[in-house]
């Protein structure tokens, strides 16, 4: 019988990607959503893990309201730290590994270069702070089968991201003021779960080290250079995108404005980084654009 595997969070756009990508590799997975699953109940999640013994449990299960975690810190860290903690307990017990999403955030987003995996970390935000608390949880409670994949700017097309929404402000907006003096990395959902899922079999197998690894594509670009890109494969004229400044868009939540993330540890697990972000946006946008034009009622697909 092959292992099991429980995706935590499998309501969520990642989490849906994660379950198509292990069923796709004939795995056995339990999906728990935040309705099915308390993560930050221990009684709960003990009886879910000696009911199914997974041998893997993916974590993608968040508080994702960045500016709402900015008035609303304890709830965003039951779900953000105390979920995994109790996650990383139960999986202790029961000799399951671990995998742990979680988010440029923690970095304070005003380096140069990529921040490498042990670069100190140095949250902002509320939401950073919880998101590396969760991490700190799971890396103490599990230092050899604990695995933490850092991500940023995730789109796909199981829920509202920044390529859905841009793709319906184009059919409605003369132009658009973006962002331009923020930069990360695009990445596309399936993309980290093939990750996700091929780091996990690993882990399982002990053929990879714990700790933590960035799941974010190749390449770099700003919000404005997103849109734009965005904008030339929906056969719109880029020129349309016009940039600006964050300071035209004061949130709760200050948005870092380094979130480049450098990829050296997938060596050490026999993996290649996700490729560049313009190859991975290319791919996933039919699939966008049907889900937004379905999603807005347009049957003409």
């Amino acid at each position: 019988m092959s292992p099991v595997w429980l995706v935590t969070g499998a309501a969520g756009m990642l989490g849906r990607d994660v379950l198509a990508r292990l069923v796709g590799e004939s795995v056995t997975a339990v999906a728990a959503n935040r309705v099915a699953l308390d993560i930050a109940d221990p009684a709960l999640v003990r009886a879910a893990l000696e009911f199914h013994r997974p041998a893997v449990v993916v974590n993608c299960a968040a508080w994702t309201a960045v500016d709402d975690a900015e008035s609303q810190e304890e709830a965003a860290l039951r779900v953000n730290a105390t979920g995994p903690e109790v996650l990383a307990a139960a999986c202790r017990e029961h000799g399951a590994v671990l995998l742990q999403v979680s988010t440029d955030y923690v970095f304070a987003g005003d380096a140069e270069k990529p921040y490498p995996e042990d670069a100190a970390a140095g949250p902002r935000s509320a939401y950073g702070r919880t998101k590396l608390a969760g991490e700190r949880a799971v890396l103490d409670t599990l230092p050899d089968t604990g695995y933490v994949v850092r991500t940023a700017w995730l789109y796909g097309a199981y829920g509202p991201n920044f390529v859905r929404t841009m793709i319906k402000l184009e059919g409605v907006k003369d132009a658009l003021d973006v962002v331009d003096d923020q930069r990360g990395q695009p990445t596309w959902t399936a993309d980290l779960a093939d990750r996700l899922v091929r780091l996990g079999q690993a882990a399982s197998a002990g053929a990879v080290p714990a700790g933590i690894y960035h799941g974010t594509s190749g390449g770099q670009t700003t919000w404005f250079g997103f849109t734009r890109e965005i904008f030339r494969l929906l056969g719109a004229d880029p020129a349309r995108v016009r940039p600006t400044t964050s300071d035209a868009f004061v949130r709760p939540a200050p948005r870092p404005a380094f979130s480049v993330l450098g990829h050296d540890r997938w060596a050490a697990a026999g993996m290649e980084p996700i490729r560049d972000w313009r190859a991975a946006l290319a791919e996933a946008f039919p699939a966008l654009l049907a889900a937004e034009r379905r999603s807005s009622g347009d049957v003409a697909l």
